[in-house]
């Protein structure tokens, strides 16, 4: 079961959905996003730099590709359903409130526009020294500065939580994410992820992560 928090945050989410749904469709626009994204910030915070408490990453400047492309993945229930993951099974219904493209497109372009918002460190452990010679593998698609790479379909990870990361990386290499056979993407990551034999060689890379400007 949910820990209280986030079961209010449901209710506050659920109230907001209802009386956002008395709204007529609109057109894609920043403004329509920032009103969609009302729904979203009790997770994501204000600024959508994420909350750590509710397992909520940062979405400032992510790419506009990568958050339609999530978000669709949650739709489709190819991200989430996994029944030991908790973010994802309180993020699912939250993207299928975006049943309108006009809606889903404007908090996409909104959130895009949004300068990076870096989290404060949160995990301890790590040698940043060790995880830049690990993270050798990981710049073949993410970049050497973290900055992602569209060709590959490889988000910007520079300035996302450390916390997060670590967390993503658990779940790609249990199987937790990146296991659905329409996933093509996750496939590719859950294999990187088998890379990092430990928890040690996983909070090292993170570490060095942390190091690089979003």
């Amino acid at each position: 079961m949910f820990r209280s928090a986030p079961l209010v945050l449901l209710a506050a989410w659920s109230l907001s959905v209802a009386l956002a749904g008395c709204s007529p469709p609109s057109t894609v626009s920043a403004a329509r996003g920032r009103e969609v994204y009302q729904t979203c910030q009790p997770c994501h915070g204000n600024a959508a730099g994420g909350r750590h408490d509710l397992g909520a990453p940062a979405l400032a400047g992510m790419a506009d590709w990568y958050l339609r492309r999530q978000l669709a993945n949650y739709q489709s229930g190819m991200r989430g359903a996994h029944p030991d993951d908790l973010e994802g099974a309180r993020m699912r219904p939250m993207a299928k409130t975006l049943y309108r493209k006009q809606d889903l497109e404007s908090v996409v372009l909104y959130l895009a526009a949004l300068p990076p918002v870096k989290p404060p460190a949160a995990l301890a452990g790590g040698d940043a020294a060790a995880g830049e010679a690990r993270y050798a593998l990981c710049a073949t698609c993410h970049g050497p500065r973290g900055a992602g790479m569209p060709e590959m379909q490889a988000p910007r990870i520079a300035g996302q939580a450390d916390w997060y990361l670590y967390r993503q990386l658990q779940k790609f290499k249990s199987g937790m994410r990146g296991a659905h056979p329409g996933d093509a993407m996750g496939a590719q990551m859950a294999a990187m992820a088998q890379t990092l034999e430990d928890t040690t060689a996983m909070k090292d890379v993170v570490a060095y992560v942390r190091t690089l400007a979003p």
